[in-house]
């Protein structure tokens, strides 16, 4: 009995200093669960396609985050995100925005993989938040550059006055006895009651959308900004992407929302062109799409979601949603989507 009352004591000394710790640092589990059903088909072009019908993640993930402060104002913290497709097998362990830095008076400093500022300056104009067949992705970042980068290190600055800016740069991890690819990326944001406005800016080095090739260099940039009026939010976007031998490529996109309690519509339009070599005809792409959600509460969301995509003769923009078939040069998607989202 005494022998099991020393063990019981033991190991109460060796546990309690962790459980103490984890009470006064708490470690958060989050999540999404996240799916959609939807029938898409593509007339035109030399190549249709038939009705397709499929049931497809919209980025499910599971996470963990926490903090410790470590005095003076200093905190330490880490974030680790996986990405769970909830329609099939998959998935890789901290593969979504996932890092360790730390949070002082100065700022945030991070390093890890995590969303660029490009990318984000353009995702909180989107009324799909990147997601689902009426997402903005469908004319928006064409030329890659709405990357979660991995390699970064990054730095968020503190709010002053409605301004903060956000850094980021990508080692040169990939780089080969011809090419040094690197990424810088960067934006000023400023938000102030019913206005926000983000100006991004992001270069590559030595490549040419996702593809190391040495001597290329890429430049974007992205203009966005919302504005809310009573129950409406209006949301502009207009994007250009300069890459060596190619025309510049110009974006623009443009919604509206409304919202009456539980109900939320909004639609969307957008337009690229350009982006080929310069004695080439010229890629274009029109888009548009119409969404409505029904919050049964804030964590679960039923949503419909309708979406079309007009390609011309040398244009094979793709349609924005996951696990859509990949369309051919001149085809014209279009589609119905249904699903439901549930936060924890």
């Amino acid at each position: 009995m005494n022998k099991q009352l020393i063990v019981l004591a033991i190991a109460a000394a060796t546990f309690a200093p962790a459980a103490v710790a984890q009470s006064a640092n708490p470690v958060t589990l989050y999540g999404r669960a996240w799916a959609m059903i939807n029938s898409v088909k593509a007339t035109g072009g030399a190549l249709p396609l038939g009705t397709r019908t499929n049931v497809v993640d919209e980025s499910s993930l599971l996470g963990v985050r926490g903090t410790e402060d470590l005095g003076g104002g200093l905190k330490a913290f880490f974030q680790l995100e996986s990405s769970f497709p909830i329609d099939a097998n998959g998935g890789t362990f901290a593969n979504r925005n996932s890092g360790v830095g730390l949070i002082g008076s100065f700022g945030t400093i991070m390093l890890g993989r995590w969303d660029g500022p490009f990318k984000l300056s353009a995702i909180f104009v989107d009324p799909a938040s990147q997601n689902t067949i009426a997402n903005q992705l469908s004319v928006i970042n064409t030329g890659n550059f709405n990357r979660r980068e991995i390699n970064t290190i990054q730095y968020w600055s503190p709010v002053v006055g409605g301004f903060s800016a956000r850094l980021m740069y990508r080692v040169n991890e990939e780089r080969t006895a011809t090419a040094n690819p690197s990424t810088v990326s960067g934006y000023i944001n400023y938000a102030n009651g019913p206005i926000r406005v983000n100006y991004a800016h992001e270069k590559h080095k030595d490549q040419r959308g996702s593809a190391v090739t040495a001597g290329v260099t890429e430049t974007g940039q992205n203009l966005a900004g919302t504005v809310v009026f009573g129950p409406v939010k209006i949301g502009l976007l207009t994007q250009k992407i300069e890459s060596t031998g190619r025309t510049d490529k110009k974006a623009h996109q443009a919604s509206v929302t409304y919202t009456a309690g539980k109900n939320v519509v909004f639609v969307t339009v957008g337009r690229n062109r350009n982006g080929a070599v310069p004695t080439a005809l010229q890629p274009e792409s029109k888009f548009s799409a119409i969404g409505y959600n029904y919050n049964f509460s804030r964590r679960s969301t039923l949503m419909f979601r309708y979406a079309s995509l007009k390609n011309n003769a040398v244009s094979n923009a793709q349609m924005g949603g996951t696990d859509l078939p990949s369309f051919s040069v001149g085809n014209d998607p279009r589609g119905f989507g249904a699903g439901l989202r549930h936060t924890f």
